[in-house]
This record gives C-alpha cells, sequence and structure tokens, in this order.
C-alpha cells in the first residue's frame, strides 16, 4: 500500500503534517530529502523534496492558491510515484527518470500557500493571529485564493506589477480580499519570496506551476519567452490533450511562470489542471493524475 494511499480521495494533509510525510516518503523509497523552502506569513513550513542532481533543476509548485488544494495532492501523488520510479529502476511513464536525475535535479514543492490552502478548507480559524482579518474578507461561499493577509500570490510577482495594479483598481480592486488583490509591493509576501528564493539559490532551469482549471497550458511573458518554450508546450499538450493557451485581463501578469521567465529568460509554465468549479472535488484526482502523468514525467525530461 502506498504511503499517500489513504489520502487519495480526501484532502491535503495539514501543514505541520506535509515535511514529515514528504521525510516519511524519502525513508521508504531510499532516496530523495527535504528541505525547507520557507515559511508562510504565519509560520507554517513550505517543505520542498530534492531529488537528483542538484544542476538546474525542475521546479514543480502546487498550493499557490488556497482553494485549488486539489494541485497539492497531484504533486504528492507524482512526488511519490518519482521516488518509488527511482527505486525499482523501471520508467514512470516510459521516462527513464533514474537517467535524467543523474544529470538534473527534480523540486517538488506542493504547497506554497499553506496558510491560504488551510483557510480553504477549515475557514477563517486557521488564520490564527490573522483570523479576525480573514472573518472580515470572508463571504458566503467564499472561494479562498489569497494568503492569510488576503494577498493573491499569483499577483504578486514581480512581472508587470504596476500593469496589474492598474487593471486590478479598474476593477474595483483596491486591499485585501479573497482573491486577486496583488499586495503593497512585488513580493511583499514571505510565501512570494520563497518561490524566488528557491528559483535563485538552486539556479532552477525551469518552473511549472499548477493551478486549477480549464485543461490549458500557458508558456509565455513578454520578450524573454524561450524560443523553444512553445515547443515544449505543444509536446506537453500532446502528452495529455490539454490546450496551450494565453492568459487575459488580470490573469496575465504577476504570476509566477511570469517572473521566472522575465527574470531568467528559462522556460515556465502554468498548468490549469481539470475542468468544473473550484475547488475541484477530491474524487477528480485520479482522472486527472492519470491524464496528467506522462506529461508530468515529460517535464523533468524536457
Amino acid at each position: 500500500m502506498e504511503l499517500l494511499f489513504e489520502l487519495y480521495g480526501n484532502e491535503p494533509p495539514r501543514s505541520g503534517a506535509l515535511a514529515p510525510l514528504l521525510q516519511a516518503m524519502c525513508r521508504e523509497y531510499g532516496c530523495g530529502r527535504v528541505v525547507q523552502g520557507g515559511t508562510s506569513l504565519l509560520g507554517r513550513p513550505i517543505p520542498v523534496l530534492a531529488v537528483g542532481s542538484p544542476r538546474a533543476p525542475v521546479l514543480m509548485a502546487g498550493g499557490v492558491h488556497g482553494s485549488e488544494w486539489l494541485t497539492v495532492l497531484l504533486l504528492l501523488r507524482f512526488a511519490e510515484d518519482v521516488l518509488q520510479s527511482l527505486r525499482s529502476g523501471q520508467p514512470l511513464a516510459g521516462a527513464d527518470l533514474g537517467r535524467c536525475l543523474a544529470r538534473r535535479g527534480l523540486l517538488v514543492l506542493p504547497c506554497l500557500n499553506p496558510d491560504g490552502t488551510e483557510i480553504a478548507l477549515h475557514g477563517p480559524g486557521a488564520a490564527g493571529r490573522l483570523a479576525g482579518l480573514v472573518q472580515g474578507l470572508w463571504q458566503p461561499g467564499c472561494l479562498w485564493q489569497a494568503n492569510a493577509r488576503g494577498v493573491d500570490l499569483n499577483h504578486n510577482f514581480d512581472a508587470g506589477w504596476q500593469e496589474l495594479r492598474r487593471l486590478e483598481r479598474q476593477q474595483g480592486i483596491r486591499g485585501p480580499g479573497p482573491a486577486r488583490y496583488g499586495g503593497g509591493s512585488p513580493h511583499s509576501e514571505p510565501e512570494t519570496r520563497a518561490a524566488v528564493g528557491l528559483c535563485r539559490r538552486w539556479g532552477a532551469g525551469a518552473v511549472y506551476a499548477f493551478h486549477s482549471q480549464g485543461e490549458e497550458i500557458y508558456y509565455s511573458y513578454g520578450p524573454r519567452t524561450p524560443r523553444r518554450a512553445r515547443l515544449m508546450a505543444d509536446l506537453l499538450a500532446g502528452c495529455c490533450g490539454y490546450t496551450v493557451a494565453q492568459p487575459t485581463g488580470t490573469a496575465a501578469h504577476g504570476g509566477f511562470k511570469d517572473w521566472f521567465i522575465a527574470e531568467t529568460g528559462r522556460p515556465g509554465f502554468t498548468f490549469e489542471i481539470g475542468r468544473g468549479q473550484n475547488p475541484l472535488p477530491a474524487r477528480e484526482l485520479l482522472p486527472i493524475y492519470a491524464r496528467l502523468l506522462e506529461a508530468l514525467a515529460a517535464a523533468v525530461v524536457l
């Protein structure tokens, strides 16, 4: 029985259990290690599974938006399959990960926004000392995307942030809320700085950010988009049947992959997994994962 079997179809582990779970995987499969990616606004850990060579790792990040917590489970499942493949020496979805990871690394960050994920799953009380703020922003049927300060992390990266602020204000977004507020300045949030710091410290070769929903892949941002990025996106889309697309409006700036492309000129991608209304139901995890597995394995190899 896989270590995560009992979680599939339920919900992500509480934030304090995530690092121990990743560490247990490493012990079980005899490879990989867990590093601290940073801490959230409320001091929750942001653990990262590091596998393979430290050279130019591929970084996969989920849980950027609180109510999109299915991405956390998706990456936990993939992390376990990667470790299992390395121990067995068997390919994963046709990819020889052992050979690939001998020359490049893989960083799996299941949950960049642990505070927001806890709030989305368990309500304003999960915001601790900021519960009053969150309660004041909470609405019936609220989809909580932001962190505990009401800042949408995918609007907080330094990529067209001023233009994004202008678009937010046009839409009446002027302060903290459940979603779409980009904060007081670029990289104002510790979770955003954690993602930036990981990329810089490790010299990440590519970034994949996982969101829901829409079954789309985004690959470009501005003039530093690598020439090969469209080909890579087409290959990934061919693996899973998703559509290669371009985000518009407030979704077109301020994101993790946007910053990474603008900063490094290396490939960055956003996967919008699944289709329906957020939060996607837990029963969708295994069908979504089965459809994406070949693309996930290909992302490590490309």
